[in-house]
């Protein structure tokens, strides 16, 4: 494929979920590849400005939570506002979609799997059995991700993956790079759509 997304994303956040779906059907109506890259936002974030949810004014975290309730609305997406595994590590389920990546999975599906285990089902996937299930669920074999989430390899890729980030100018999720271009936010995903059509 000629078109290729680069998809810089955590598990944990909610805009990267409501996202996802859309980002699919738009590289699938472009025959775009899309690049699926879990980061570490913990070391994003204090590197390019941004600050992790609890840390930010009061009014900040009021206006997160009405857009929240209006994308909801918008898109249809009965995501829980405040989930009970919110937040959680996610490095292990992110290299687990890693894994998915590199023997053949679709790592794409498992992300979104992952994205509703918490932002619907309100499951924590810092746990090991979470990710395992929720990885059978979507037809991958979670015991061989698992162990190959756990390589050291993977976990060094996942590391590597933030840096690239980082160097690309990278410092909000989700955020969507074609052709170098940089969008940010699912909010931005007409403005990606655009792009694709121009070639």
């Amino acid at each position: 494929m000629s078109k290729v997304i680069d998809y810089y994303m955590t598990l944990i956040s909610p805009w990267t979920y409501l996202g996802s779906q859309r980002l699919a059907e738009i590289a699938a109506r472009h025959g775009a590849e899309i690049r699926v890259t879990p980061v570490n936002f913990g070391e994003v974030f204090p590197r390019t400005g941004g600050l992790p949810l609890a840390k930010r004014a009061p009014e900040r975290q009021a206006y997160r939570m009405m857009e929240l309730k209006r994308w909801r609305k918008h898109l249809g997406i009965p995501i829980k506002l405040e989930p009970k595994s919110f937040p959680t590590n996610d490095r292990l389920a992110s290299c687990m979609v890693l894994a998915a990546g590199e023997t053949g999975g679709r790592p794409l599906e498992l992300a979104q799997a992952f994205g509703k285990a918490v932002w619907e089902q309100e499951r924590d996937i810092a746990d090991e059995n979470v990710c395992k299930t929720v990885a059978e669920e979507t037809g991958h074999d979670g015991g061989a991700l698992l162990a190959k989430a756990k390589e050291e390899a993977t976990q060094q890729r996942y590391d590597r993956q933030t840096e690239d980030a980082i160097a690309r100018g990278v410092f909000g999720a989700p955020t969507y790079v074609y052709k170098d271009e940089i969008f940010w936010g699912q909010d931005r995903l007409d403005f990606l759509d655009r792009a694709l059509s121009e070639g």
